[in-house]
């Protein structure tokens, strides 16, 4: 008969009659880490000897033209030009477990083999789980500018096709409404008919900027959708070592999950209390460009250490190993405008800073933190659109029903 034994905060099943044990297979959300919106970037130093760094760069030029004259002396004017930074943030995770030494002459089995054995599956999921975190932060910052006031006035809303978009006031965000992302079969509405809310959402957000091929994050259900409108490429595009389905001879990519991309109807309710237009989809989708979200690796000290205690447990001994790594995970074209005195977890990825909670200090956007006093209207995400022009930037929320 079957047991169950705990040491060293492990469990095992034991049985009488040992056999091998086999692996269960990780059933994990499949993760957005080593896609195609993860690239690198140069200008990122992780040397830097804070929790933070910083990128510059030249902006735009926006020039007089002056008419010459043979008859007026008076000087032409000159053209301004100036540059621009922003800041990203390091982080840095660790996972270790503790073994004790004399279990395995019970259990049969290295407990610390497992972990080791398993490690990437760990990093990967950690990556993936930052990752996420910060697409949901990126559509939190960009809905406070467009329903709230964020992008410095009331906000008027999402994308369109002919907005200005170097006007922070409209975020980077397309509210499709009460429409969903492929919308059902009817008499009239057949094929890619059924997919002009996505079409519409990627022409209102890049206009003429149109990229190449975009990457479409999909759940099971959209991704149902779309093969019931027949819109499923036949070709599968290769991506490193990834195989793609695309959709419209390769415009888009599909990177299929089950991770949750939506915001609780809590944090968009809270949003649609600004002075802004209200965003309607309760779902979310993004449409992501490559390379949107630069990832670079930190040169942690002793990534992995292992430590003996020969005293633990009576003198049985005891093994610890830790495995410890760091990254910078940074959108395209934002700012990093959260805490800077200690490594952000996930949760400070989707964070907001309101001047009325906790003296300005980020909380997190839930519907409990942000009614302690916090005035919506003065409340800002942590990811701070910095560029000149919304069409340079790579991730796009679309809210659907």
């Amino acid at each position: 008969m079957a047991e169950l034994q705990t040491y060293g905060g492990n469990i095992f099943a034991l049985q009488a009659a040992i056999g091998a044990y086999a692996n269960e297979a990780y059933t994990n959300a499949r993760k957005l880490s080593g896609s195609g919106i993860i690239g690198p970037n140069p200008e990122i130093d992780v040397s830097t000897e804070t929790f933070i760094g910083q990128m510059r760069w030249l902006k735009p030029l926006n020039p007089t033209i002056n008419i010459a004259s043979l008859t007026d002396s008076a000087n032409g004017v000159g053209t301004n030009y100036g540059s621009d930074f922003s800041t990203y943030i390091k982080t840095v995770r660790t996972h270790g477990a503790t073994q004790v030494n004399l279990a395995s002459v019970v259990t049969r089995q290295d407990g610390l083999a497992k972990i080791g054995q398993d490690f990437g599956e760990t990093r990967g999921q950690d990556e993936h789980d930052a990752i996420l975190a910060t697409l949901k932060g990126v559509a939190i910052a960009e809905a406070l500018n467009g329903a709230s006031s964020a992008g410095g006035g009331a906000g008027l809303g999402g994308q369109t096709f002919d907005n200005d978009p170097t006007d922070k006031k409209y975020g980077f965000y397309v509210d499709l409404g009460a429409s969903k992302l492929i919308i059902d079969a009817t008499t009239t509405e057949q094929g890619a008919q059924r997919a002009q809310g996505f079409l519409n959402a990627l022409g209102m957000a890049w206009k003429d900027y149109e990229p190449e091929y975009a990457y479409l994050v999909t759940s099971p259900e959209i991704l149902a959708s779309i093969r019931s409108a027949n819109l499923v490429d036949q070709t599968q595009i290769s991506d490193g070592n990834i195989m793609f389905e695309t959709i419209f001879n390769g415009k888009f990519r599909l990177i299929q999950t089950r991770a949750s991309q939506s915001m609780s109807a809590a944090e968009i309710a809270k949003i649609n209390l600004g002075v802004g237009v209200d965003i309607i989809g309760a779902k979310t989708s993004f449409i992501v460009l490559p390379g949107a979200i630069a990832m670079e690796p930190l040169a942690v000290p002793t990534p992995t250490e292992i430590d003996r205690d020969a005293a633990a447990y009576a003198g049985g001994g005891s093994t610890d190993i830790w495995f410890r790594w760091g990254y910078v995970a940074h959108p395209a074209g934002y700012d990093w405008v959260g805490l800077t005195t200690v490594f952000p977890g996930d949760a400070q990825y989707k964070e907001v800073k309101s001047p009325t909670i906790n003296g300005g200090a980020p909380v997190a956007l839930t519907d409990a933190a942000l009614t302690v006093g916090a005035v919506i209207d003065a409340t800002v995400g942590v990811w701070d659109r910095k560029t000149t022009s919304a069409l340079t930037l790579g991730i796009l929320p679309v809210f659907h029903s």
